[in-house]
């Protein structure tokens, strides 16, 4: 086995060369020059000196920023409690279909991946405007209304249409288009591996669905609940494009104020330490995840 090892080491190194090469330059050196940024100034519009200041982390924690980034996280977490009450039934349904159905259903839950995010943002843009889909249907079903109202003598107000777009809930809900199947493929995966004798053993003890759902589904799907979880709310904290397009300008998001740093006030330093300031939750985010995994194979086992 040893003779075998020592014989593929120069097969594997010749593989591994490559995708390393690249990750080192293109990925891992671009990330330390910004990082040495985060601890530099702005010397002129030109040069920046790299001089170990904290001072772009103390800024970035003024409460105009601090404001900025906890709303973040506060939008990612709606959006992420948002996906998991929509994603469980649709990931359920799509666990419990019959086999010709199944394909299908994953089929249209994957199907968005296959479309560029900026396109799908401007038709969301389009159902949700004052013009948009659900405006006009709201107004034809006004005016029907007020036909009605209006044979009877009370006419009903003139219609308003509903302010959607440029606001906290047209990002939210952006948002949760977006990331939703995001949530939807981590729980199909816990749960299509889910033994269904358990479903039955539960419900013929006497256990009524939702007891069974809430004492032997929820439980069994946890890691797929984890990791949707996950994949959920670190991408929507650093969400750019979404706040940008359909939020207005109380609506923007951490990754709407490091864009602006970098093409509009000209000032890498501090948005280079906000990038990594978000890097830093991100990786406690993760560690957080890692630590209850872990203790809860601890619990199990």
């Amino acid at each position: 086995m040893d003779e075998l090892w020592s014989k593929a080491k120069g097969v594997f190194a010749a593989v591994a060369i490559p995708p390393v090469f690249w990750l080192l330059v293109f990925f891992l050196a671009p990330l330390a020059i910004i990082w040495a940024y985060s601890f530099g100034e702005n010397k002129n519009l030109v040069e920046i000196t790299i001089n170990g200041t904290f001072s772009n982390y103390a800024h970035a924690m003024t409460p105009l920023y601090l404001g900025i980034i906890l709303k973040s996280f506060w939008f990612a977490l709606l959006t992420t409690i948002a996906c998991l009450i929509i994603g469980f039934p649709v990931a359920i349904a799509i666990t419990f279909a019959s086999e010709k159905t199944k394909p299908w259903l994953l089929l249209l839950i994957m199907l968005p991946f296959w479309t560029n995010l900026l396109i799908r943002t401007y038709a969301l843009m389009a159902v949700l405007r004052n013009e948009g889909f659900i405006n006009q249907g709201l107004g034809l079903l006004w005016h029907g209304l007020n036909a009605i109202t209006s044979a009877a003598g009370h006419p009903l107000p003139t219609f308003e249409p509903l302010q959607l777009l440029h606001n906290n809930f047209a990002v939210v809900f952006g948002l949760v288009y977006v990331q939703l199947p995001f949530m939807v493929l981590p729980l199909y995966a816990a749960l299509d591996r889910l033994d269904r004798s358990l479903l039955e053993a539960s419900l013929d003890l006497g256990a009524g669905n939702l007891t069974t759902f809430a004492r032997v589904v929820t439980p069994l799907a946890m890691p797929g609940i984890i990791s949707g979880v996950i994949v959920t709310l670190i991408p929507s904290i650093g969400a750019y494009l979404t706040p940008d397009l359909l939020g207005g300008p109380q609506s923007m998001m951490i990754a709407n104020i490091i864009e602006r740093q970098f093409k509009t006030a000209d000032d890498w330093p501090f948005g280079s330490a906000l990038s990594f300031l978000l890097m830093y939750m991100t990786f406690l985010a993760i560690a957080v995840q890692a630590i209850v995994a872990r203790n809860r194979k601890a619990a199990q086992g």
